[in-house]
């Protein structure tokens, strides 16, 4: 689940503009970032796993409350802003249908906080999984655009160009592969999910399939995005800017035609968007309710979890109330990329402070394992914070 919703209403555009802009040429990296995901969340699973503690708990455990409270500060900020593109998504595909943001946004916030407070983590996941898997209409988006497979194994041997316009898209597809609240998520819903009747050893390997499974399904609809956008605008129409969902609707129309560019880019658009909307609010309540020491268990009854409810439904609210009353939510959508760049470093670094102290020595990385993880996560970091200087100077 947390996997389909990395594939979220920014990475969409995201992918949809680098297919306009460069054909198939960020296709290859798109594969290229599946290990990176793996990796980054297996240490989540591993840490949620062995410890049976969520990353906020955990890091109050090993660091002290100070730290705990700086993690759980930039969870909040990175989760309200996270949903405040997921329901920009959400307003873009009502307005390709006549509604408007205010019913689009109301109707999807109101059954988010209905889902969540019916609580019960399978079915939770389950309802989240169903909706997200709304996402596999790009796949066939993607044949219908009758992609040119000639282009693609051309566009695959030359994958680089050195200007700033593709850097800086790149650079944005890399930085957005890890969210900061995906971390937050992850460690504690294997905890929450549970894997009865299975011993530790064939949980862990149950968990790291899973995990595995997500970053592949996430990256193909990434791979079809683009290939979808390049096949049509990035052909006839190159360097066409797409800045939301709209704007490619609208742009794919006349190839794909009204009905087909609704179904498919919309339909994936409210798969993606709300999926993406109830990881993030779970996950934000999970990682500060652990900060403060709250019972947070989507099995607690709302009763029991009182403050683990209230701030997934206060979260929900904020991040619907910030989008109605936005008056550019393009605008809103960039703030929100440049803040996640900034607020990845800390979680990243958490995550591998924990990997390393947190864990008993037969499971932290060692050797080659240990090199390549830290070298990609690195790497990530690095891009994400490239995207912030680069989104920030092409405002200025």
């Amino acid at each position: 689940m947390v996997m389909l919703a990395d594939t979220d209403a920014g990475s969409v555009v995201t992918a949809a503009q680098s297919g306009a802009k460069y054909r198939y040429m960020l296709v290859l990296p798109q594969l290229l970032l599946i290990p990176v995901l793996y990796l980054v969340q297996e240490m989540t699973v591993r840490l949620g796993l062995t410890t049976q503690k969520g990353h906020g708990a955990l890091i109050r455990q090993t660091f002290g409350a100070r730290w705990a409270a700086l993690s759980a500060g930039t969870l909040f900020v990175a989760c309200v802003g996270a949903l405040v593109t997921e329901f920009a998504g959400v307003a873009g595909v009502g307005s390709l249908i006549g509604i408007s943001k205010w019913i689009s946004i109301s109707v999807s916030a109101i059954a988010l906080i209905t889902l969540v407070l019916l609580g019960r983590y399978r079915r939770v996941e389950h309802v989240g999984i169903a909706v997200g898997a709304l996402e596999l209409l790009f796949l066939p988006a993607a044949l219908v655009s009758h992609p040119h497979f000639s282009m693609i194994a051309h566009d695959a041997a030359h994958p680089l160009m050195m200007n700033v316009g593709f850097m800086t898209l790149l650079a944005a597809n890399v930085g957005a592969v890890i969210m900061p609240w995906m971390i937050f998520y992850q460690q504690e819903a294997v905890i929450d999910k549970g894997r009865r009747g299975l011993d530790a050893r064939s949980a862990l390997r149950s968990a790291r399939l899973d995990t595995a499974t997500g970053a592949v399904v996430t990256q193909v609809i990434m791979v079809a995005i683009v290939v979808a956008s390049a096949a049509t605008l990035g052909v006839t129409h190159r360097g066409r800017s797409l800045n939301d969902i709209g704007e490619i609707a609208s742009a794919l129309t006349p190839f794909l035609g009204r009905r087909e560019a609704i179904i498919f880019f919309g339909l994936g658009m409210i798969g993606a968007s709300v999926v993406a909307a109830l990881v993030v609010t779970l996950a934000g309540a999970w990682g500060i309710s652990e900060v403060f020491g709250w019972h947070h268990s989507l099995n607690d009854s709302p009763a029991r979890a009182a403050g683990f409810y209230a701030l997934a439904v206060a979260g929900t609210v904020v991040g619907a109330v910030l989008v109605l009353v936005a008056p550019n939510l393009i605008k809103l959508s960039v703030d929100v990329e440049v803040l996640n760049a900034c607020i990845l470093p800390i979680v990243l670094g958490f995550l591998l402070a924990l990997e390393r102290r947190a864990l008993p020595p037969e499971l932290r990385m060692r050797g080659a394992r240990k090199a390549v993880t830290y070298a990609l996560t690195v790497l990530v970091i690095v891009f994400g914070l490239m995207t912030a200087v680069m989104t920030v100077r092409g405002l200025l």
